[in-house]
């Protein structure tokens, strides 16, 4: 009798309940960050920094251009990485640190100096903490592909790690709600929000190192006892970014991320001046809650969703939901509000699956690369993913500054002329639904699905047996 040569590979380990947990904490800082970055960062710059709206978007654009280059070398440096810890795990213990005290930075207003000096002055904080950001982040990140090779245990962690992630924006949120009900100072608020984040940003990071450690370790020991496959050398640094672009699936997953999170990031940015100024409530905090809270139960709605009918179509669902959402943003008038919170709560659903299916498909996506390639190359996939990331944020606020600038928006006013009121409105609905689209038309090519998935690990599987 022939055993197939998937069968004769050792079981791996399946991944505890503690294992998710710890993994999903580690993003939690991320969430917290980059959500109180996107909701409040480019008010916070006008408003406290006293920096027009287009510098003010320019801050973090500028951040990205260091980032085109921070994040690939980070990439292939932790690829590299050698020790008895693994590739991953001394970069995220050493960088949990120095980024919570960088992000703290990013909401401190120097004394004295005229904007000029305040412009460069964020655009040096936001370029550090991005450093940390890129250091903790992208080996966090490519953990997914190292804990696990199960189709659905990938779809599990990813959701462990995008609820505790919009767990860590609505901790955010939250604090910004209660901290402004306490303090009056505008200045002293944001430094309080930003320290209290900046802290509660460092122990997750550290709870995913020694949480995660003793699984990653045993997979690690199974890996080393399995036969080797003939090592295949190394490609040099452009080469390995020029052979991940010609993997067809792997542009397509970008371009899905790419559109659906910078729709995000717009909707994420402009929503303070549409509730304020449009809406006209006092307070932009309640229903960024209540996208946020409510996408952490449709987190687990997707994760049993996409057992059931696969990622492409999750992601159809998801995207339509919210483009119906985004009409109704358009169309609403001044003063409906349980209308607003209702389509906050429907928009919840879209952005549930906008973080979790792309991030879902990538670990697929480099299985795939490694049957053709030979490589793993987890950290040159997860650095482009991270960087379209940032990129998004940072794109999504020097889109929507550029536009106020240009409509004629007044920070200090509580009356905006109709010309910026109209473009609101355009970031709010029209401007994300093209993205939406996009990203759609885009998943509807993508070739990767459960099967085929199958198909690539016992390819893999069987290449293995050769050097048994």
């Amino acid at each position: 009798m022939t055993t197939s040569p998937a069968a004769a590979a050792p079981a791996a380990p399946r991944l505890s309940l503690w294992t998710k947990l710890a993994y999903g904490a580690g993003d939690m800082g991320s969430g917290m960050t980059s959500n109180l970055i996107a909701f409040s960062f480019l008010i916070f710059l006008t408003d406290v920094g006293g920096i027009n709206p287009l510098a003010a978007g320019t801050v973090l654009l500028i951040g990205k251009v260091w980032d085109a280059v921070n994040d690939p070398v980070v990439g292939m440096l932790s690829d590299r990485t050698r020790s008895r810890w693994g590739r991953r795990y001394p970069w995220i213990f050493l960088s949990a640190v120095p980024f919570g005290l960088s992000f703290f930075l990013m909401w401190w207003v120097p004394p004295g100096g005229g904007p000029g000096f305040r412009f460069w002055y964020f655009v040096l904080a936001s370029v550090l903490f991005q450093v940390f950001f890129t250091t903790a982040n992208l080996p966090y990140s490519t953990l997914t592909a190292e804990l696990t090779q199960d189709y659905d245990e990938r779809t599990d962690l990813t959701t462990f790690r995008l609820a505790f992630s919009v767990t860590g924006a609505i901790a955010a949120l939250a604090l910004g709600l209660v901290v402004s009900g306490q303090v009056a100072d505008e200045q002293l608020q944001y430094q309080i929000i930003g320290g209290l984040c900046a802290a509660l940003s460092v122990v997750p990071l550290l709870i995913c190192v020694f949480g995660t450690w003793p699984h990653a370790r045993r997979v690690q020991d199974l890996n080393a006892a399995l036969p080797q496959v003939e090592a295949v050398p190394d490609l040099p640094f452009l080469q390995q970014f020029q052979v991940a672009f010609r993997n067809r699936a792997f542009m397509y997953v970008v371009g899905i991320y790419l559109f659906a999170w910078l729709a995000l990031q717009i909707t994420a940015s402009i929503i303070p001046f549409y509730t304020v100024f449009w809406m006209g409530l006092d307070s932009y905090f309640l229903p960024a809650l209540l996208v946020q809270g409510t996408a952490i139960i449709m987190m687990f709605v997707c994760n049993l969703i996409s057992r059931r009918i696969g990622k492409k179509k999750l992601f159809f669902l998801g995207m339509g939901v919210w483009l119906v959402a985004q009409i109704g943003l358009f169309f609403l008038q001044p003063g409906q509000i349980w209308a607003l919170y209702g389509l906050c709560i429907m928009a919840s659903f879209g952005v549930a699956t906008a973080y979790v299916v792309p991030w879902a498909m990538l670990p697929d996506v480099i299985e795939l690369d490694e049957l053709q390639t030979g490589q793993r190359r987890e950290g040159v996939f997860y650095a482009f993913m991270t960087l379209l990331q940032k990129v998004g944020l940072a794109l999504g606020l020097f889109l929507v500054g550029l536009a106020l600038e240009w409509s004629g928006f007044v920070s200090d006013a509580e009356i905006q002329a109709d010309s910026a009121l109209t473009a609101i409105r355009a970031f709010m609905g029209p401007m994300p639904m093209v993205l939406l689209i996009g990203g759609m038309v885009l998943c509807y090519f993508y070739p990767i699905t459960r099967e085929i998935h199958a198909e690539v690990l016992l390819k893999l599987a069987e290449r293995k047996q050769k050097y048994l």
